[in-house]
């Protein structure tokens, strides 16, 4: 029995757009893009305010159980489903509202539909615009829909809420092991904002520590060479290898140290990322790119110090965040981080909380790959949900019934779907 093909817009209903401002006072929940968690692919923040203060976007009225796909970076994959604390408020315009109609599709089953490589890769195909890349929303309601009878889709939605359920234990258990070092740096050393321990403080460059500018113009990019560290690569103290690009050191212009050497820090200091921070471990000696700066800590200070030091709300919210305010735009340069008050405290300590850290980072590489096996494990699932092979057994055994649910279902939609 092979499947009915429909595009998405033939399984949803309509929605409306609605503009609050109409009525001024009247609170209401804003979801924009940023309110969705994209690893856990739910809404975790929609704050109250009221018509009058309604941004221009806020104009999309979302129910119970619509799925939300972003339109804006769509490779981005940042999707939800509305839940019932949020039936009857309004969405951005920056997503799709996609609402299921239940007579002939189960609104996870289209949720999980969003999640596969293949929706993902026809979306971010039809992408518009370099500086705000986006997709309509008939991009997607007219992408092709895999339609199974509903008593299939709800077979496929068990098997993958089971597996998801997984994946949301992994990455809610990565979270809570993120908070360790935090918590250990302030238990060590305590709060920056009231230091209760009374450490002195001093310039960075009083410690010894020296910062230098990365390369102004990277050497043109190989397959293979040393890697070339750009802000893209560093969030929160770890260095990504995607989108990681490389350079052939003989490329690299003398006399400026542009190599990375172990323990050193990176501070991103222009751009979007401004103020992330990464230590420099031994697989990452490699070269920095020039909207970066690079800290050599010296005899007095770790790395792993420095780097935990800088990833503090302290220094993020407070001297970094006024830094950037008083120049204008997102931007540091090597005398204002010179210049960061730090604690200046017994190097031994220092060492203490440095060898924590290193554990750390050999128990987070582990999980690193124990998550790469699940994201794969998961993303196959997915494939085989939407191809048929995840419930084939299933369907042989419900063969006649499926068939009869197929044949209303295509009535009901008024049209025979495609065979794929």
């Amino acid at each position: 029995m092979n499947w009915n093909f429909f595009q998405i817009n033939k399984a949803c209903l309509q929605t409306q757009m609605v503009d609050p401002r109409r009525h001024p006072e009247s609170p209401f929940l804003y979801v924009d893009i940023s309110a969705i968690d994209r690893s856990l692919k739910v809404i975790t923040n929609a704050p109250e305010i009221v018509g009058a203060e309604a941004p221009s976007r806020a104009r999309k009225e979302i129910r119970e159980g619509d799925v939300l796909v972003s339109t804006v970076r769509p490779n981005l994959n940042t999707v939800a489903i509305v839940p019932p604390e949020l039936d009857g408020q309004i969405a951005s315009t920056g997503f799709c509202v996609l609402r299921p109609n239940r007579t002939a599709i189960e609104g996870k089953y289209l949720f999980y539909f969003t999640l596969t490589s293949e929706f993902i890769s026809i979306l971010s195909n039809k992408v518009r615009g370099a500086h705000y890349p986006a997709v309509s929303d008939d991009d997607v309601k007219k992408i092709d829909l895999p339609l199974p009878p509903l008593s299939e889709q709800r077979r496929i939605v068990e098997i993958l809420d089971q597996a998801d359920a997984l994946r949301k234990k992994r990455i809610e258990a990565d979270a809570k092991a993120a908070r360790i070092l935090p918590a250990l740096f302030y238990k060590m050393f305590g709060d920056l904002s009231t230091n209760p321990r009374g450490w002195p403080f001093k310039p960075l460059s009083d410690l010894g520590a020296q910062v230098r500018y990365g390369l102004g113009q990277p050497p043109k990019t190989n397959e293979t060479g040393i890697a070339l560290i750009r802000a893209t690569n560093i969030s929160r103290g770890t260095i990504s290898a995607t989108s990681m690009i490389c350079v052939d050191p003989q490329d690299v212009p003398p006399g400026r140290n542009a190599f990375l050497r172990e323990d050193e820090v990176i501070v991103v200091r222009s751009g979007a990322y401004t103020g992330d921070v990464a230590q420099i471990t031994k697989e990452w000696e490699g070269c920095v790119a020039g909207y970066d700066l690079v800290i050599t800590p010296g005899k007095s200070l770790t790395g792993e110090f420095v780097e935990a030091y800088l990833l503090t709300s302290f220094i993020q919210k407070g001297y970094f965040q006024n830094l950037k305010a008083r120049a204008g735009q997102p931007h540091l340069n090597a005398t204002q981080v010179s210049a960061t008050p730090f604690f200046d405290v017994p190097y031994d300590l220092q060492i203490r909380f440095s060898k924590a850290v290193q554990t750390t980072r050999v128990l987070r590489k582990r999980r690193a790959k124990t998550n790469e096996k699940l994201d794969k494990t998961f993303g196959v699932l997915l494939h085989h949900a939407f191809t048929g092979k995840l419930t084939a057994t299933w369907r042989e055994a419900h063969m006649k019934e499926l068939l009869a649910e197929m044949e209303q279902q295509a009535k009901y939609l008024g049209i025979i779907g495609i065979k794929k």
